[in-house]
């Protein structure tokens, strides 16, 4: 018998087809989040049973900085995996508090597991050239010459770039910390949703998600970050991480978002953050 959510459940986010079905809250105030099959290589950034290891182990129950909503079950059928966790009534958190979250909960000290993503940016650029890069940003007519001619820059040093942050200090990341995943804040905490890509990753990765994903300035980002961790690292190294995510996650959006029907938002967004591309390919460290 095929998995189907409850008729009573309401719908929270639609499924993605890459590593879950959708996600949902019940009437008895629990959210439900169905894991599809997919990629099965542990430690790339997709890989779909992730987020039931991870919730299973119990880890980000007890970290600092961030932490995940209590995980109640999961139940596994042959078409996949069900999640159910206590649900978070969200509440809005500043771009400050989160940055602030994000620097205390870099500094946790976890002992990886063989599930943990490893390298998010050189996996998704890896298969980003597998379908021919981003070529589609240097013909977009959308885009202003000079953020044309960045982009290409960014894509030719990518190696370059992906050495410098492997050069950073390697720290427990989210993997995705945009705003609609930061629920409310707990004390000093922040509940946060959506860890299918946690892991490792370099010094400034997830506040680069946060930069691209906010309209608050880099510096304002990084000096939150800095109050949060207690300057564990230096400023300027925490900037470059997150310009160097930034970047990257901006054009690569770009690029796919024009392949796509109505790319406006995402051409709209790396326009408006430009500066932040440009600052990756011409201010090296």
């Amino acid at each position: 018998m095929r998995w189907e959510p409850g008729r009573d459940w309401t719908l929270l986010a639609a499924g993605t087809d890459i590593t879950h079905g959708g996600v949902w809250r019940t009437p008895d105030r629990q959210v439900v989040k169905r894991l599809i099959p997919g990629d099965d290589r542990p430690s790339r950034y997709a890989y779909w049973r992730r987020q039931a290891e991870l919730a299973s182990s119990g880890l980000l129950e007890l970290t600092s900085g961030l932490r995940a909503p209590r995980f109640l079950k999961a139940e596994t059928d042959p078409d996949g995996i069900t999640l159910w966790f206590e649900a978070v009534a969200p509440s809005p958190v500043t771009p400050e508090e989160a940055a602030a979250a994000l620097g205390r909960f870099g500094l946790n000290q976890l002992e990886p597991a063989r599930w943990f993503s490893r390298q998010i940016l050189r996996d998704r650029l890896a298969d980003d050239a597998v379908h021919g890069g981003w070529a589609a940003c240097a013909t977009a007519e959308d885009l202003p010459a000079g953020v044309r001619r960045s982009c290409g820059l960014l894509w030719t040093r990518r190696e370059e770039v992906l050495a410098e942050l492997d050069r950073l200090p390697q720290l427990p990341v989210h993997g995705d910390a945009h705003p609609l995943n930061l629920l409310r804040r707990d004390g000093n905490d922040v509940i946060a949703a959506d860890w299918d890509q946690f892991g490792i990753g370099p010094l400034g990765f997830d506040l680069g998600y946060l930069l691209q994903s906010t309209r608050a300035p880099a510096e304002n980002l990084v000096a939150a970050y800095q109050a949060g961790s207690s300057s564990a690292f230096p400023a300027e190294q925490v900037r470059r991480g997150a310009v160097l995510t930034a970047a990257i996650t901006l054009v690569a959006r770009a690029a796919w978002a024009l392949a796509q029907p109505d790319p406006v938002d995402h051409v709209l967004r790396l326009t408006e953050l430009s500066p932040i591309v440009e600052e990756a390919v011409n201010h090296p460290s």
